[in-house]
């Protein structure tokens, strides 16, 4: 299953919400040295407790996310 995610990185705190079919992801970490994305990763991984990866926005805030 693919997933749309809009990251907001650096907020303070981690949090998840569906809005109109697209989660919107805070995150803690700031973007450099793609602390993010891994954050994402581990963060989506546990709330769905299901395998997750990258499929497209390595670099962009709207991401496609494949949950196993």
């Amino acid at each position: 299953m693919k997933i749309e995610v809009k990251v907001k990185p650096a907020s303070g705190k981690q949090d998840i919400k569906k809005i109109n079919g697209k989660y919107i992801v805070s995150l803690k970490q700031k973007t450099e040295d793609n602390k993010a994305n891994i954050e994402l990763l581990k963060f989506l991984k546990k709330k769905f407790k299901r395998e997750v990866r990258l499929v497209k926005g390595l670099k962009s805030k709207n991401k496609i996310v494949e949950i196993e």
